[in-house]
């Protein structure tokens, strides 16, 4: 039996996902181009929640997802993260007066989560899609949020405004592709310097509801798999050291209002 609730909203004349949770096992990939080709894959899950309607687990299985205030945008003491959301909005007059947001991205397990990026489409009352916002987090701690105003096709940009790897600098311009998953779930992001592809990173995913056997299942068949993707990426960042690609000095973090 699926876990959460199970009625639909419709969203721009058509109906959307519904309220209930669904989890998406998907293979996320990295490209580097840049000076030094290396490209991997690895294997996890990732849920999609409307924020209004978290996922409700049984006792026993809890410790496999939990979604906290803290772990994304905002007040770490706020009620919720939709109110961060909202919050973060309004300082940015966007009003969603109640329209709903879907959130994409992995599920505290068993105390610890690490989300690279959170995927976040915010619909005003009238279905209409007023903003998404992509959460990027780094491996020290550090979390920037950019506000994206994609078109029909989820196709957005921006400037790359963070530090995410020591390896690339905090310059060039991010083409994303983040539409709403529906069935499939397609998401690219590719960080342009000088014009040309550094960095390709995907994600592609099948959806699946969520059930107290299905969310075992994907805890045994991608175990730790909140630790082990910055271990990823400190075992890829070890090996471009052993290739003697330069590292870049890390710019002093400047926190942006409502994020952290």
């Amino acid at each position: 039996m699926p876990l959460g609730g199970d009625r639909g909203r419709v969203t721009g004349g058509h109906l959307v996902s519904d309220v209930s949770p669904v989890l998406y096992p998907c293979a996320i990939t990295h490209v580097r181009t840049a000076q030094v080709r290396r490209a991997f894959t690895y294997r996890s899950y990732l849920w999609l929640t409307d924020l209004d309607h978290l996922p409700r687990l049984p006792l026993a299985i809890r410790p496999l997802a939990a979604f906290r205030v803290e772990d994304h945008l905002g007040d770490r003491a706020a009620p919720s993260i939709r109110s961060n959301v909202e919050a973060y909005l309004g300082r940015h007059d966007i009003d969603l007066s109640g329209g709903r947001v879907l959130m994409l991205a992995s599920a505290r397990v068993l105390g610890y989560v690490f989300n690279p990026i959170s995927v976040f489409w915010c619909y005003r009352a009238d279905g209409a899609l007023a903003a998404v916002l992509a959460e990027v987090h780094n491996t020290y701690s550090q979390r920037h949020v950019y506000l994206l105003q994609p078109d029909q096709r989820g196709r957005s940009e921006a400037d790359k405004e963070f530090y995410v790897s020591p390896f690339l600098p905090v310059s060039g311009r991010y083409r994303l592709r983040l539409p709403e998953p529906g069935e499939r779930l397609r998401l690219a992001v590719t960080l342009d310097l000088d014009g040309e592809p550094a960095l390709v990173a995907g994600v592609r995913g099948t959806r699946r509801p969520v059930t107290a056997w299905r969310l075992v299942g994907y805890s045994l068949r991608f175990p730790w798999a909140s630790w082990r993707v910055p271990a990823l990426i400190r075992w890829q960042a070890i090996k471009l050291l052993a290739r003697r690609l330069p590292v870049l000095p890390r710019p002093a973090h400047r926190p942006q209002k409502g994020v952290q």
